[in-house]
């Protein structure tokens, strides 16, 4: 049913979870995995013109490691790629290009939006992917009610 996964990460907290949940899916079916980092083009272009180096370099090497950890979670070899562009737009075309099955993501990333479901990369990707769509909300921490069930969803 699922024979390659894309695992779409920006190494943040809320990730982390979509992650296990997406090496998971791939250890069912035997899938392979793809992980897959967008340096958000847009948040570049708007820093001061003498930071967009230093901003670019400190944005690889995030997007660097958290491909790394997705490689360290994985009992199996993973294809891993850093795209620059609007993320949602990349992660599609990179969904695309790999003939993938199912595209992974938290529902939140670094920028911590705080919307009733979906952050607004997450939102879009279920709505251009040419694919399935796992989301994946990071569970509360214990004590704390976010009102959310803890389920994954596939949109």
């Amino acid at each position: 049913m699922f024979d390659t996964v894309v695992v779409a990460t920006d190494g943040s907290d809320s990730v982390k979870r979509a992650v296990d949940i997406a090496l998971d899916l791939a250890d069912r079916f035997d899938a392979e995995v793809h992980a897959l980092s967008v340096i958000d083009a847009s948040e570049v272009d708007a820093s001061p013109q003498q930071l967009r180096d230093e901003l670019r370099t400190a944005l690889e090497t995030t997007a660097d490691a958290a491909l790394t950890t997705v490689e360290e979670r994985a009992d199996r070899d993973v294809t891993t790629a850093v795209r620059e562009g609007r993320p949602a737009a990349e992660i599609c075309d990179y969904a695309r290009e790999v003939d993938a099955d199912v595209v992974a993501t938290g529902t939140r990333g670094r920028h911590g939006e705080n919307r009733l479901l979906l952050g607004s990369v997450a939102e879009r990707i279920v709505r251009t992917s040419p694919v399935p769509v796992l989301t994946v909300r990071q569970l509360a921490p214990a004590g704390e009610d976010d009102g959310d069930d803890g389920n994954a969803t596939v949109a």
